[in-house]
Parts: structure tokens; sequence; C-alpha cells
């Protein structure tokens, strides 16, 4: 069996490999700003948005004062950005960027190069203390596989699992915590105003009517929690740690970080067991990734399947018009799948 536990600053996990492919320039059609939601407010700032919870919040605390977009389309998998010429263009001229460093390596660099006096990183002010370890990313799996043509099978695997057994990597899905949520949302309030010195009553204001309706959800999810019966989630891809932490879930994710990692025909079967094990009924698949996998894993165990939303973005399919809306609708999928009074 594979450990499972967690402590307030590190978890286990049970992934391996990320498979993402993020081009300053595009690997692909564009998925960036020129297809992203049209700008929100009317105010003079012009912010963008790495993705949708940055997004929501800015609209929030900026109101009228801002026009807000996103880098990220709606429907668009954020870990899976690509920009093009003309969206690096779009980043050159926001006043502010807003993004999360680590999150959507596309657009770490884009803002390096093309706005490092706009950007602002939501990470330092989220405190993102969870760490996953046991995975490793795209750039060593293809450096193992070429390796593999001038190695022996038993060296390329060898190195292979020492370096996914020391890799560690910083959970970034802070936004799953109201409470980081909140505290994002304060600081975003304090970089407005040292934009726009005239507006900083108006982005405290909204930032405290924002904390307010965050504490309110989160003694909501506090209170809904409270009481379940299994306290193990069995989730798509491991985006829920900090939810996990905060309410006392211990989170297991099928794939990685990013949902197109993908576990081993053997981690699968240990998940499977453990479902068994921990009688577990319910192993959720989310809205922007591939269902195919946990629902492999719900098969296999004998259990249903439900939708929990890591509200990396919203689509057509979401549960809710907005954050709060969708973290409801989570809240209530949760008691139901977890068995909570």
């Amino acid at each position: 069996m594979i450990p499972m536990h967690m402590s307030s600053m590190r978890r286990t996990t049970v992934t391996l490999g990320s498979a993402t492919c993020l081009l300053l320039a595009g690997c692909g059609s564009s998925t960036g700003t020129e297809e992203a939601s049209g700008a929100t407010g009317g105010g003079e700032l012009s912010v963008l948005a790495g993705f949708y919870p940055l997004q929501w919040a800015a609209e929030q605390v900026g109101g009228d004062r801002v026009s807000v977009t996103s880098a990220t389309p709606p429907g668009g998998e954020p870990h899976d950005l690509e920009l093009t010429p003309r969206d690096v263009a779009a980043i050159s001229e926001a006043d502010l960027v807003l993004y999360l460093e680590g999150f959507q390596p596309g657009l770490d660099d884009a803002v390096a190069s093309e706005a490092p006096d706009a950007a602002w990183d939501a990470g330092q002010a989220a405190d993102l203390s969870l760490t996953t370890t046991g995975g490793h990313d795209h750039a060593h799996e293809e450096e193992a596989h070429a390796e593999e043509e001038a190695h022996t099978e038993e060296e390329a695997h060898a190195e292979e699992e020492a370096h996914a057994e020391g890799e560690e990597s910083v959970d970034p899905h802070f936004w799953l915590d109201p409470a980081r949520l909140a505290d994002v949302a304060d600081a975003m309030a304090d970089r407005l105003a040292e934009l726009d010195p005239d507006g900083a009553d108006t982005y405290a204001d909204n930032a405290a009517a924002l904390r307010a309706d965050l504490e309110a959800l989160d003694a909501e999810m506090s209170d809904g929690l409270a009481g379940c019966a299994v306290d193990t989630l069995v989730t798509s891809h491991d985006a829920f740690g900090y939810l996990g932490e905060r309410y006392g879930l211990e989170v297991v994710g099928i794939n990685g970080l990013s949902p197109s990692q993908e576990p081993s025909a053997a981690q699968l079967a240990e998940i499977t067991e453990l479902v068994a094990d921990r009688g577990i009924t319910t192993v959720y698949t989310e809205t922007l990734v591939d269902p195919a996998v946990a629902e492999t894993v719900a098969a296999e165990a004998g259990v249903r399947t439900a939708v929990l939303d890591p509200i990396e973005g919203l689509t057509d399919e979401s549960a809710g018009e907005d954050y709060l809306e969708v973290m409801r609708a989570n809240l209530a999928t949760l008691q139901e799948g977890q068995n909570c009074s």
C-alpha cells in the first residue's frame, strides 16, 4: 500500500509525470488572450489575469475602476495555456498582470520578458505551503526516453526512480481554500492602490466585502464537511490539497498537479485498492479534464463518480456562474460523496 499521509506542510502523491507543453509562440492553436473572455469593468487600469480565480478576484476588488481580461479563455485548461505573439503583446500592454508563478510556465516566460514591472505573483500572498513529492515533469520524461537509447533499460529505470523520489513540487491550487483567496484579494487591493491611489478606498472596501463573502463560504464549508463518514478524497487530478487541509480531508490525486500527468498501471491498482480499503463510495471527475482515468478507477473499485470542480476555469457545464456558486455546488457534491451528516 502506498503512503497516503498528509501534514499541514507536505502531502505524498501517487502520481507520475507531467506532460504540459507551454511555449511563448504556441505549440498548436492559440488559447491565449486573443480568444479570452471580454474585458469586464470600464476603468482606466487594464488588468490581465492568468486564469479564472485571479480574474474573478480582480473583478470583485477592482470593480468599475479596472478592465479585466483573462489569458485563459472560458473552457480552456489553464495548465495547458499556449501563447501566440499577439497574446504576448497584450501582456506587455497591461497595467497589471496577475499570475501565479509556476502554474502556467508559458505565462511566466512572457511576464519575465515583456512585463516584469507590471507583474504581480499571487503566490506570495497565498502562502503556498503545500508540496507534493513523488512526481516528475515532462522534461524529465523526455530526457529519460532519450537516455534509454544510450543506456540499458535498467539504468534508465533506476535514474527515473531516483529523480521521482527526490523531486518536490509546490501545490499552486490555493483558491480552493477561501481563506487563502481572501488574503490574495487583500494584497491585490494594495497593489491596485499603488497603481491608482485615487481608488485606494474603493479597492479596500471591495476587498473587505469580498473577504466577508469568502468567510461566509468558509463557515458553510467547515460546517458542511465537519461530519463526513469518509475522510479520503480521490480526485481526477491533484488540485484539492488546500481544500483538504482546510476542512480535514485527505486528498489522493489520480493524476498529478497537472491534469496531463498520468499514473502508471501499478499506481492505478494501488489507488483502486485504497478506494476499497477505505470504504470510499465516490471518485471525483472534473469539468475540464478527460474523466477516463478516474472513471476507470471507479469502475474497477465498483463505486460511483461525481463531478468536483477545481474552478480553474468556467464552462457551460460548470455548476454555477461564479466562484462562490461553484464552491457551494462543490460543497453539496462533497457532502453526498463523502457521506457527510
